[in-house]
């Protein structure tokens, strides 16, 4: 599996916005007031239209956690969905598992809940899934694999500090340890602040 290497607070800064990539370690920072990461980052350039486009479109891929062949593989799927692509690449991306599990608040991070989902924690539907891109559908049971150290994972998760809220389309249970989705992901609850449609308009180049 493909992972994000690298200094994750340096992609916050590099895009002017907190990534949530160190859980609630930075709330409350404003990346947008902060200089690019570097030794030039000081000399913040003028942007350029390519560059507001490009710096949208890398925003969505950190923010999800995907690399670039993957998110535009939803990219082409949601162009050929019917209503507006925009949103649509939205809510594909909203709809992935480790998504779920984060939403959930059984994961500080995002790219935690991928590791969850890779090493055999989840269960959808009381079967294991080990992709963390697997869509979601309203009626799927998520829960934890039954050993103890599943188990303490999730509860662990809970404890950590929350950095995004609980969507409609997801509902949390008790017992078993886990949720349930209850209905398809709205663009009005991706919390993410982007502006869509420059990410159409870059990648329809």
């Amino acid at each position: 599996m493909a992972r994000i290497t690298g200094r994750k607070v340096a992609l916050s800064r590099r895009e002017g916005v907190n990534l949530h990539t160190k859980g609630g370690r930075y709330e409350g920072t404003d990346f947008g007031q902060e200089k690019p990461p570097g030794v030039h980052g000081d000399r913040r350039p003028r942007p350029t239209d390519y560059g507001i486009h490009l710096r949208e479109k890398q925003k969505c891929k950190r923010w999800y956690g995907v690399l670039e062949r993957q998110f535009r593989r939803y990219f082409d799927t949601a162009l050929h969905m019917p209503g507006n692509t925009g949103q649509n690449l939205l809510i594909l991306l909203e709809g992935r598992l480790d998504n779920a599990i984060y939403r959930l608040g059984f994961a500080p991070t995002r790219a935690m809940a991928r590791q969850m989902v890779v090493h055999g924690h989840v269960l959808a539907d009381g079967k294991r899934v080990t992709i963390p891109s697997w869509a979601v559908k309203p009626g799927v049971k998520i829960t934890f694999a039954p050993r103890e150290g599943s188990q303490k994972l999730a509860k662990s998760g809970l404890d950590s500090p929350k950095t995004d809220f609980l969507p409609t389309w997801l509902q949390r249970t008790d017992e078993p340890l886990g949720g349930v989705v209850v209905a398809s992901p709205t663009r009005e609850e991706v919390s993410i602040p982007i502006k869509e449609q420059l990410i159409v308009e870059f990648c329809s180049k």
